[in-house]
């Protein structure tokens, strides 16, 4: 069995896109101020971050990863 990293980084447009969730996007909030798409589910429920710029977005890096670890299971 593979499993998909949440986290995808293309170094060529500097974009990192974090996913939460397996769910799928159907609604999108844009925060033009820090570059930044939030994908919602059918429900409300985050998704993920699409985060342009990622390198000049420290702060909004650091808030993803601090979301996926909340969402990742607890080692045993």
């Amino acid at each position: 069995m593979t499993t998909r990293s949440p986290i995808f980084y293309d170094p060529s447009t500097d974009s990192m896109y974090v996913r939460f969730t397996d769910g799928n996007q159907w609604d999108q909030k844009v925060d033009d101020d820090r570059d930044l798409v939030i994908d919602y589910d059918e429900h409300g429920n985050l998704v993920g971050y699409d985060i342009q710029y990622a390198s000049q977005h420290m702060d909004v890096v650091a808030e993803a990863m601090a979301i996926l670890r909340g969402h990742m299971p607890k080692a045993a």
